[in-house]
């Protein structure tokens, strides 16, 4: 019998980390040693208190039936107190739903708010999932390159008049992956004036704003500008802030008819997040930080040591105030393809190709800081015997 495949999944791009893993795969059977620094994975494990709190939680009979809903009472409460704290931002439980992770909420948002034809407008590079879920709903993705000259930051003014009057949602993603740039207090107030103005929604992906390098330089969250929760939602998740990667959850605040939309979405979709892992969530949230500040501490000296290691090297390297990537330009004459088979066919390294996450990307290469200062010297000493 034929298998006949979705015309949507035809046109989905291969999902660029299945593809990295494959060739990862490929190596440690030839019997190299592989240094991994290309899915953004923490390779530290989940604070303890947290793990307690689960081993507790799962015990309970109460748990083991359908979660259902946006989510317990207690854990959106425990959204709310987290952002009063961090952003100073108020937001009332109704105003919070819990994600089986924010990639899940970031995929599921098309559904809720796009219809065939609309336009999303979608950073790039960027996380494929922005672009996925449009392409599953008929949407029309219309790419805003992120670039050295402009910050990083996508320019709203050069988007084409008839391209913002079918625009609906706007993506945008601070600490950014993959450049790992951060996002002004003047970009945010120009970009909620723009969404209000042209009736567009804003999707702020908030993944990375725990994980910062000095004081001052804290993200911000687009949350805490006048008129933000007019206009939009943001997506966050306990995935890098407490190493959680594996136990898939998250959540979506703001807008509180903008959350409706996507919990409904949820309700025909999913039945909602495991409530032991809400329960270990709320641990996370209103537990003591400094797990995050030791994590913070142990991110920097890896960042430092790759960074400067480059730099030795002659890789033209810029020093990331947040997230736990380093985007760094490759070597004249290179694409970042061809780069990132040389390092992983004659150094056994792996990292991510710019291009791999938008054509504005090509030239650059992404490293995870997700392995130990010393296999990151360790990196950088294989690199340096590669012949350019």
């Amino acid at each position: 019998m034929g298998i006949h495949y979705n015309e949507k999944l035809k046109k989905l791009p291969p999902y660029l980390f299945i593809e990295i893993d494959r060739k990862k795969k490929e190596a440690i059977e030839r019997g190299s040693d592989i240094i991994s620094l290309g899915v953004g994975d923490p390779d530290m494990p989940t604070p303890e208190h947290i793990i307690k709190s689960m081993q507790e939680a799962v015990a309970k009979p109460a748990n083991h039936q359908y979660p259902f809903g946006a989510g317990l009472l207690s854990y959106r409460k425990a959204v709310a107190d987290w952002y009063k704290k961090r952003f100073n931002v108020d937001l009332n439980p109704d105003e919070v739903c819990a994600l089986i992770g924010s990639k899940e909420g970031i995929g599921h948002i098309h559904l809720g708010f796009i219809n065939p034809g609309d336009v999303v407008l979608i950073p790039e590079p960027g996380y494929p999932v922005y672009n996925t879920g449009t392409i599953f709903t008929d949407g029309v993705p219309y790419f805003m390159p992120l670039l050295e000259k402009n910050g990083f930051l996508p320019d709203l003014d050069v988007i084409p008049k008839d391209v913002v009057k079918k625009a609906k949602l706007i993506f945008i993603n601070y600490p950014n992956n993959p450049t790992a740039a951060v996002a002004p207090k003047e970009f945010y107030i120009k970009l909620i004036e723009f969404a209000e103005k042209n009736n567009i929604i804003v999707a702020a992906d908030a993944a990375y704003s725990e994980i910062y390098y000095d004081e001052n330089d804290k993200p911000s969250s687009f949350l805490e500008f006048p008129g933000a929760k007019e206009v939009g939602v943001e997506f966050h998740s306990l995935s890098k802030t407490y190493n959680m990667t594996g136990w898939r959850i998250g959540w979506v605040c703001g807008n509180k008819d903008i959350i409706a939309g996507i919990a409904k979405v949820k309700d025909n979709y999913d039945s909602g997040v495991f409530q032991a892992v809400q329960e270990a969530a709320v641990t996370a949230l209103s537990s003591s930080q400094k797990c995050v500040e030791d994590a913070r501490k142990i991110y920097k000296e890896r960042r430092d040591a790759l960074v400067d290691g480059l730099r030795k090297l002659g890789w033209e390297v810029s020093l990331p105030k947040a997230s736990f990537y380093v985007w760094a330009k490759v070597p004249k004459g290179y694409t970042s393809s061809q780069v990132i088979s040389k390092l992983l066919d004659e150094a056994a390294i792996v990292c991510t190709p710019g291009n791999g996450m938008g054509k504005s990307g090509d030239g650059y290469v992404r490293f995870a800081l997700t392995v130990g200062v010393s296999r990151i010297k360790e990196v950088i000493g294989r690199i340096s015997k590669i012949k350019w």
